[in-house]
């Protein structure tokens, strides 16, 4: 058991943008609302809707209303994710269920569409995150959580580098259903290994002419 003799509350993440090589992550907000329309519209995503808590929006009424409800809570803090190349918002994501007390966070309320989903994109929205979290706020635990059925959620979790903890059986109701819970998490003694992999994985070196990885972020 670690002792933490100069542990302190950690600060709460504020509503800044995150910039990476690929996306930008930035603080949800009206503007987003129509590109974000267009990705979620778009041909199959409905399907990734399964998951989440809300359902598929049916127009542009639909979703800017969603928009300006989310964007106005602090915890989830949403941030959309923006195509650096096109200024797509190829999706949205969100930190919460905030401890500053106990300095655990997670991400969590993830819809990356099929543009970014399983792409270079995904991986550096999990990056940046995972920095701020853990350089710049200095929380001890970043938390991931799925419904134990989304397979897809917890490959991606142990392909991003947290790890399997156990499942929490009839832990929420979804969408009238019993969820059972897959819960993952990386501590903060894991992230400079963790970090040194994600740095290797995205070093421009890493990608061809097209864009394509030579190494798995799991290999480097």
């Amino acid at each position: 058991m670690r002792y933490l003799a100069d542990w302190s509350p950690r600060p709460r993440p504020e509503r800044i943008t995150h910039h990476g090589q690929r996306i930008r992550l930035e603080p949800l907000d009206a503007a987003h609302a129509d590109r974000l329309f267009e990705t979620c519209s778009a041909p199959g995503e409905a399907a990734r809707f399964d998951w989440l808590f809300e359902y598929p929006p049916t127009d542009r009424a639909d979703i800017a209303d969603w928009v300006d409800k989310a964007s106005g809570t602090a915890d989830p803090l949403f941030f959309a994710v923006v195509d650096q190349a096109s200024d797509a918002v190829l999706g949205r994501q969100a930190l919460m269920r905030i401890d500053p007390t106990n300095g655990v966070i997670e991400i969590g309320s993830i819809y990356w569409g099929g543009a970014m989903a399983r792409t270079p994109m995904a991986s550096e929205a999990l990056y940046l995150m995972a920095g701020h979290v853990f350089d710049d706020l200095g929380y001890r635990r970043f938390e991931w959580k799925c419904n134990d059925a989304n397979e897809p959620s917890k490959s991606a979790a142990l392909r991003f580098g947290f790890q399997a903890e156990g499942v929490f059986r009839n832990h929420m109701v979804q969408k009238g259903k019993n969820r059972d819970t897959a819960w993952f998490a990386m501590l903060d003694e894991d992230w400079p290994a963790l970090r040194s992999r994600y740095e290797a994985w995205r070093d421009p070196a890493n990608f061809d002419s097209n864009g394509r990885q030579l190494r798995r972020l799991q290999d480097c």
